[in-house]
């Protein structure tokens, strides 16, 4: 599989690491932070099809990367956006 830095072009994906749902992650304040982060670590789906995901450029450039993929396939779609960047 190949993955399209917008920082470094396109790279293989032994160059990057997975870390999961790209969603936002709760707040770590206020009364019930554990729940909120027991929920975000464990009660997660696991869809089949398009999903966005976090990556870690690790053996590049060290971005993190917001990346569409079908998990059923690896199929990318789309451009990869910087994980802070709008869509």
């Amino acid at each position: 599989m190949r993955i399209e830095c917008p920082f470094c072009g396109p790279r293989d994906a032994s160059e990057f690491a997975y870390y999961g749902d790209a969603k936002r992650r709760p707040e770590t304040s206020g009364s019930d932070v554990s729940r909120q982060l027991y929920e975000a670590v464990y009660l997660r789906d696991n869809p089949a099809g398009r999903h966005e995901d976090l990556w870690y450029h690790g053996g590049g450039c060290r971005s993190w990367l917001r990346v569409t993929r079908d998990t059923r396939t690896h199929e990318i779609f789309g451009a990869t956006f910087a994980a802070g960047e709008p869509s």
